[in-house]
């Protein structure tokens, strides 16, 4: 090997890593458009059903029906605005009138209430705060920078909300539109091979999705059940939230317990603890915990089970080494990543023992 073919070696590797690193910085640059994409591909998964049904029950046009598809979607969006947008005024407006020494006065009253009933020491809540760090060094002048966050927050998700609804249009209208773009990468004579693996993830990723729609959709309908027999405040947006959090695998449920029950707390501030907060807040956790309960013993094992195909174990691994590997994100992720690649080694290493093992109820 003579030194031309050695410089020639060490230039192509040093601009192959170059590349690599202008393409990582590239994806860095356009992860919010990468973020459209990924959402309008769920959308595109969970839709993809109702379109079919659209098509071949209800004899509605292709276009017609993805229009459909989207409307609906569009319309839970504007119903989550409309459910959430009243409260924070309302909320405003109590804050605005809101008497702060009467609240102070709630506030140390329940506190004493607590450590009367608990039997410890009397803690003061307000010089508590007062102490705190946050407090002794709030500066006024960032509500003004936060007030534009806001107005900046808004017009980013009015270019997001239109963003993933025009790409959602496109992946629903034409099915084989991913597919076409995913077979450029194919080499030539794998193609057959790509359309199969392709098509089983699209299969099982959308029987996953539309189980967790499901499984959100019956959470949301009890938590709200729930909220309203013990009359808490905002029962419909508290839901939701609660509902929402169940996303985030084995910490969300908790979580959204400590929400529940922060909210019951506030809904009930000035009253007696040990007669009202108490009981209300016993009786409003245990029906939490029934919720929870039909979740884990029906809404799961259906979506993990007949979805996804994976034994509880292997799902709880997984989403356990993803979530010390990248976080909360990484628990949300973990379980249609990790589909995606069962299906990928069943294709391409089902000569290995351990990928037929893992793979064989695909």
């Amino acid at each position: 090997m003579n030194s031309k073919s050695i410089a020639y070696g060490l230039l192509r590797a040093i601009g192959i890593v170059l590349g690599i690193i202008l393409l990582l910085y590239f994806l860095y640059e356009i992860q919010s458009v990468l973020v459209y994409i990924a959402i309008a591909g769920v959308i595109s998964l969970i839709g993809r059903p109702v379109v079919i049904f659209l098509k071949h029950k209800l004899k509605i046009p292709n276009q017609l029906a993805v229009i459909i598809v989207l409307l609906l979607v569009l319309a839970i969006f504007i119903g989550i605005i409309f459910v959430f947008v009243p409260i924070i005024i309302e909320q405003s407006k109590y804050l605005g009138q809101i008497d702060i020494e009467a609240f102070k006065s709630d506030l140390n009253e329940l506190n004493n209430q607590i450590n009367a009933y608990l039997g410890v020491e009397e803690i003061n809540i307000i010089e508590g705060l007062k102490r705190s760090e946050f407090v002794r060094n709030f500066d006024v002048s960032i509500i003004p920078k936060f007030l534009n966050n806001v107005f900046g927050i808004l017009g980013a998700t009015l270019v997001a909300v239109f963003s993933i609804l025009f790409i959602s249009f496109f992946l629903l209208k034409d099915s084989k539109l991913m597919l076409n773009s995913i077979l450029v990468f194919a080499n030539h004579g794998e193609e057959k091979k790509f359309q199969r693996v392709f098509n089983k993830i699209k299969i099982l990723l959308s029987r996953y999705f539309v189980g967790l729609t499901m499984q959100v959709t019956v959470l949301f309908i009890l938590y709200t059940i729930l909220l309203s027999v013990f009359e808490i405040n905002n029962p419909i947006a508290i839901a939701f939230i609660c509902a929402t959090l169940n996303l985030v695998p084995y910490l969300g449920p908790v979580f959204a317990g400590i929400l529940m029950a922060l909210f019951v707390i506030s809904s009930n501030l000035g009253a007696d603890f040990q007669t009202i907060i108490l009981p209300k807040l016993a009786y409003v956790m245990l029906g939490y915990g029934i919720c929870q309960v039909i979740d884990n013993l029906i809404s799961q094992p259906m979506i993990f089970g007949a979805s996804v195909r994976s034994h509880p174990l292997e799902i709880f691994l997984i989403i356990l080494i993803a979530g010390l590997l990248f976080g909360i994100t990484g628990m949300v992720v973990a379980v249609p990543f990790y589909t995606a690649l069962k299906v990928i080694a069943k294709e391409s290493l089902s000569e290995y023992k351990i990928v037929k093992r893992l793979t064989r109820d695909l």
